[in-house]
Order: structure tokens, then C-alpha cells, then sequence
């Protein structure tokens, strides 16, 4: 049971929209759906496949969905090795169509209960406005002597379905829509990481946490990219206080838990806040060493321009141009070697 809160921002969201299933369900607004679920995708298999019989394939979504007969489709999974281990959780493609149709409708109102201080699953924002916003606070020196940085565990497994849903009804009253969002809420356990509605419900379940930091702890610099969270204050009591605060709004109000590894330190000229990707200091940042690590690696072995690409976009956003330049020569002697190899085979 989510307790009801009473701070001024949860008494005005109480205002909750009806009359949208009509909406997501049109004919018009599931071909768009369609358009944007295909972007960039158009070789998958699924999507041929679909497409072998386009139109009664659309035909059935819109049917399914005026009858409410329809049901998520069954999961595929795939591990994936980043920094750590993940499973990716995919759904057919006609169930993809379903998740941008809502998202095309009820993105406003996911985006109206953000503050903004959260920066995962918004339009123009994301990882570098995070870094940017938390460079910008690093500024002010005197108050932000001290950083708190934190993440949940087990965050998307973690997602309780019936305090999500309690937290949808405070939006949103159409028992239509409501129906859809709850089938496929329980699809599946927690929340599948993959799923193009996940990101907006974990986003939207902390967007109340979010509020409470802001206007009942009053925290004045407070970042969040999904569920990795920074914290800065002037001292470490204040910022001990704070960590407690949200351990126990946590556990009573979400069924979440705080990792065990979070940490309480110092910002020195040696010392930064490691967060979305990259070590921020104050009068500069770094890419994280492991992404350094993670280039270097790739490129002894030689790889190509749209790799190199995606990397030097990543390091162009801190003080990596010393990098950029010794890891692309580095790869161009590489490739080079190789070319002349080829020639001679």
C-alpha cells in the first residue's frame, strides 16, 4: 500500500486524466506507433516477418485491443556483458507497436510528474545533461564538499506491480487504460529491462521520490539517472541524514533497497563522483576507466569507423582529447597494418 502523501505537489497531481484509451487505440495513432517501432530496426527479423502480412497484422492489434483480448506475447531473452552482466528481455514486434501507441499518448503526463532533477527517458535530456547539471553544481564548492552516491539493488526486478499501479491511478483514471498498463505490468516479473514502457514505469516510479527529496528533505543538489542517484551537501552528517531518509523512504513506500555499496565522500582534486559514464571533478571530468579500459582493448584489435565513432562521442564530452588522439592513431596504424598484410596475401 503506497501511503498517501501531503506534500503541495502530490495534493495537484491528483487532477487525473481520463478519455485516453480511445486515443492510443486509433487506427492513426498505431500505424505512427508502428512508423516509430520500425526506426532504424527495419532488418530485424521480426519486423519482415510482420510485415509478410502487414495489414491483418495491424488489423488484429486494433481489434485486440477494442475487445480487450489482448495479451502480451511471450518473452525472449539475451545476455548481454556491459559493465555487468544483463538480461535483455524482447517482445514480439506487434507488442512493441502496443508500447509506442501508449507511449505516444501518455509520454505528456509521464514527463509532467518529472522533476527536474531525473534525466533518464526524457526528451533532450540524458546521460550528458546529467554530467552537465552535476558539473554545473560542483561549482559551488563550499556546499558541495561532500558526496552521497548511491543506486538500488536490483532496481527493475525489484519494481513492485501493485505500488506501480497505485502510483499510475494518482494520473490517471480511465479504466480502460488502466486495464492495458496493468496486463502488461504483470507480464512479466518486476520490469523487463528491453521493454520500451520499463524505462517510463521505473522513471515514474521514483518521480514521487523524486518530489519528496526535493520539497520535503528540501535537497538542494540532487541528480538522478534512473536509479543511480548523487546527493551533494557541505558536511556528512547532513548528507548520513539524507541516506537514512531514503533507506527508510524505500523500504516503506517502494519495497526497494539501497545497494550495499553505496558511499559517502570527499570531492578533492583527486577525488571525483563517478556517475553516468564519466569521474566528475570540479574544474574538469574523465571518462570512467572502465570505458577507457573497454577502447583500448577494442582498438589493439583493430575496429571500425563506426565504432570509433560511437567512443570519441563519449569521450568528446570530457577531457579525453589526449585520448581521442593516441587511441585513434593507434587504430589507424592497426588498420593500415592489416590493409598492407591483405595485399600481400
Amino acid at each position: 500500500m503506497v501511503p498517501k502523501g501531503n506534500t503541495t505537489y502530490e495534493a495537484k497531481a491528483m487532477k487525473r486524466l481520463n478519455n485516453l484509451y480511445e486515443q492510443i487505440i486509433s487506427i492513426d495513432n498505431i500505424l505512427l506507433a508502428d512508423t516509430l517501432a520500425r526506426k532504424g530496426k527495419s532488418r530485424q527479423t521480426g519486423i519482415k516477418t510482420f510485415d509478410n502480412n502487414y495489414d491483418q497484422n495491424i488489423a488484429d492489434i486494433y481489434k485486440d485491443l477494442v475487445t480487450k483480448e489482448y495479451k502480451t506475447g511471450e518473452y525472449q531473452t539475451r545476455t548481454i556483458y556491459e559493465r555487468k552482466e544483463r538480461i535483455i528481455s524482447i517482445l514480439p514486434y506487434r507488442d512493441r507497436i502496443v508500447h509506442h501507441a501508449i507511449m505516444n499518448v501518455l509520454e505528456p503526463m509521464f514527463v509532467s510528474v518529472f522533476t527536474a532533477d531525473t534525466y533518464s527517458c526524457i526528451k533532450g535530456k540524458g546521460t550528458h545533461k546529467a554530467s552537465e547539471a552535476l558539473t554545473e553544481a560542483l561549482k559551488d564548492e563550499q556546499n558541495t564538499l561532500y558526496c552521497l552516491k548511491i543506486d538500488v539493488k536490483k532496481f527493475y526486478p525489484s519494481v513492485d506491480h501493485e505500488i506501480l499501479k497505485q502510483l499510475l491511478r494518482r494520473k490517471i483514471k480511465d479504466p480502460e487504460l488502466l486495464w492495458l498498463l496493468d496486463s502488461i505490468i504483470d507480464s512479466a516479473p518486476g520490469l523487463p529491462i528491453g521493454n520500451y514502457l520499463s524505462q517510463y514505469f521505473a522513471n515514474f516510479y521514483l518521480a514521487y521520490f523524486d518530489h519528496w527529496m526535493k520539497e520535503q528533505k528540501q535537497v538542494k543538489y540532487y541528480v538522478r539517472y534512473a536509479d543511480d542517484i548523487i546527493v551533494l551537501a557541505s558536511n556528512k552528517g547532513y548528507l548520513r541524514r539524507v541516506l537514512a531518509g531514503i533507506i527508510k523512504y524505500f523500504y516503506n513506500r517502494l519495497k526497494l533497497h539501497v545497494k550495499s555499496n553505496y558511499s559517502i565522500f570527499p570531492i578533492t582534486e583527486k577525488i571525483g563522483a563517478d556517475f553516468v559514464g564519466y569521474v566528475h571533478f570540479r574544474k574538469h571530468k574523465r571518462v570512467r576507466k572502465t570505458t577507457k579500459q573497454n577502447f583500448a582493448r577494442k582498438v589493439a584489435k583493430g575496429i571500425n569507423r563506426e565504432s570509433l565513432a560511437s567512443y570519441k562521442g563519449c569521450i568528446k564530452h570530457c577531457n579525453g582529447k589526449h585520448l581521442i588522439k593516441k587511441l585513434t592513431s593507434q587504430n589507424e596504424r592497426i588498420q593500415r597494418s592489416r590493409h598492407t598484410v591483405s595485399k600481400q596475401i
